[in-house]
């Protein structure tokens, strides 16, 4: 069935109220509309057990999709044992509520990369300027296949080794843990690369702010995939949900830290949001 509008909505990271408010503003209708959800779907937000459950339940019936952020990345690891759960994160409920396996096996099994159409391609972070479109699905799909497996070693091995920021530089001869670590880095904690699509991982400020020399937003560097596709991603909150260029959306309106939940229509590129009622 053709739905009625598609919207992508940016970092929620447990702000349930305020998806709740985001729905009512756009006037969702699960049985006309559909939900993209651009990744971190819990983390240090007021209710991420509610807010997961909720997103899981719209999936189910078939209105809402999500790519997998960096937080959700973290949550999993926490339910596997393999990662302390920040108190911070506010994430322990969703390991102890009476449904938090379900919960997680769901989460685990959602895509890096989606395409909501031919011309669009969402994931957390972005893409490499070296990357093309059909290059990222396909590398997306290698971390996929090894997050959802049905033994959960080859998750936990995934999990145990994830962690670390090199290599910061993509190369095709990347093998083992080392080729997923990089494919995961690029997918949901990139911010600044270089020319050649090096990452470098310290900051996360605002673009006037001084950047690592020979570093800017991976979005500064001519992209391979933004030539065949739009390109929508959160996770920068000091973005605040911009238009980059007619090619590159972000759509992080930094929710979580006391600014705004924002939704991007795709059928006429408008933008919606609303304020976090939550003070954190």
């Amino acid at each position: 069935m053709t739905k009625r509008f598609n919207y992508v909505i940016g970092d929620v990271q447990g702000c349930f109220e305020a998806l709740k408010a985001l729905l009512k503003e756009i006037r969702f209708d699960p049985d006309q509309d559909f939900l993209w959800f651009a990744g971190d779907l819990v983390a240090r937000g007021e209710n991420s057990v509610g807010a997961l459950r909720f997103i899981k339940k719209l999936a189910d019936r078939g209105a809402a999709a999500t790519v997998l952020g960096n937080h959700d990345l973290t949550l999993i690891a926490g339910a596997r044992g393999l990662k302390e759960i920040k108190a911070k994160d506010r994430t322990q409920d969703v390991i102890d509520a009476i449904d938090g396996d379900e919960l997680i096996d769901w989460l685990r099994k959602q895509p890096l990369c989606l395409l909501p159409n031919e011309h669009t391609i969402l994931t957390h972070a972005g893409i490499p300027c070296i990357w093309d479109a059909q290059k990222t699905v396909t590398l997306a799909k290698e971390i996929e296949a090894v997050i959802a497996n049905e033994d959960l070693s080859v998750l936990d091995a995934f999990l145990a080794d994830m962690y670390g920021s090199k290599p910061d530089l993509w190369e095709d001869n990347l093998t083992g843990s080392a080729r997923l670590r990089c494919i995961t880095n690029y997918l949901t904690r990139m911010r600044l690369t270089n020319a050649e699509g090096a990452l470098e991982f310290s900051f996360k400020d605002s673009l006037d702010a001084p950047m690592p020399d020979g570093y800017l937003p991976w979005f500064e560097f001519p992209s391979k995939a933004a030539q065949t596709h739009q390109i929508i991603f959160g996770h920068w909150a000091a973005l605040e949900g911009r238009t980059i260029n007619g090619q590159i959306q972000n759509i992080d309106g930094g929710c979580v830290w006391g600014r705004k939940l924002m939704a991007y229509r795709f059928e006429d590129k408008e933008i919606f949001s609303v304020e976090n009622p939550v003070q954190i």
